[in-house]
């Protein structure tokens, strides 16, 4: 049995007072390799306590959290960012791209903390925009890219670092329809490849591309069980 990706063991989240506020209730998840999860709520129901935790950027107050098999709630600071940096990608709403910076470089920067030479930086980084279909656009500007192609570019930089966990915070949220579905279509494509996707969204049509969808509302995280075939 592999060990699972993400391992959530009774994990709560709550943000001291007064009064205390309980953002995520105590709850158990597990994400094994090569699973598609979305997550679905409304806003303030708890997503963006769910991602801090999965993505190390907040500890549970309660419970732990496993990533790979390490046990988070044991690491310092310094330990649980090199984790991060290591093992989660992230794909945000915003692209944040360096507007000067060609899409290869915003890519390479990516891997400046990582022990890799230039040239591996280079190649690495012409890699990953090739597998996100924009191995032709590496010397563009993103003020010269489609807002499909930014994304491309920022899912190309969560990539390159090899990560465990591809994790995306409405990752569509600023695209139109047609070009939504053509970034969903690529996040299919790299889990089809094998790359653990866990996509935070509020909308129900993104949240249908998972093939698990989890749903959060008032801090309680729960699975549906699947229908019958």
């Amino acid at each position: 049995m592999t060990v699972p990706v993400i391992a959530l063991c009774g994990a709560a989240l709550t943000y001291p007072g007064p009064p205390p506020v309980a953002a995520l209730l105590p709850c158990d998840l597990t994400v094994h390799q090569g699973d598609f999860v979305t997550v679905v709520g409304p806003s303030g129901s708890g997503k963006s306590t769910f991602l801090n935790i999965v993505g190390l950027l907040d500890s549970p107050t309660e419970g732990c959290y496993l990533l790979d098999g390490i046990d988070t709630g044991r690491l310092d600071d310094p330990a649980r960012s090199a984790l991060r940096g290591r093992r989660v990608g992230f794909v945000f709403q915003a692209f944040h791209l360096l507007p000067h910076r060609s899409a290869l470089e915003n890519v390479q920067l990516a891997l400046v903390y990582q022990r890799a030479s230039r040239r591996e930086r280079a190649e690495r980084s012409h890699e990953a925009l090739q597998r996100v279909g924009l191995g032709h656009r590496i010397h563009a500007l993103p003020t010269t890219l489609s807002g499909g192609e930014r994304q491309r570019v920022a899912i190309a930089r969560a990539l390159v670092g090899r990560p465990s966990l591809l994790l995306c915070d409405e990752p569509t949220g600023n695209l139109d329809t047609a070009t939504a579905a053509q970034v969903l279509d690529l996040l299919e494509e790299l889990n089809a490849g094998g790359a653990t996707v866990v996509v935070i969204t509020h909308d129900l049509m993104v949240a249908r591309r998972g093939s698990r969808t989890l749903h959060i509302r008032d801090g309680i995280l729960h699975e549906p069980a699947a229908m019958p075939s």
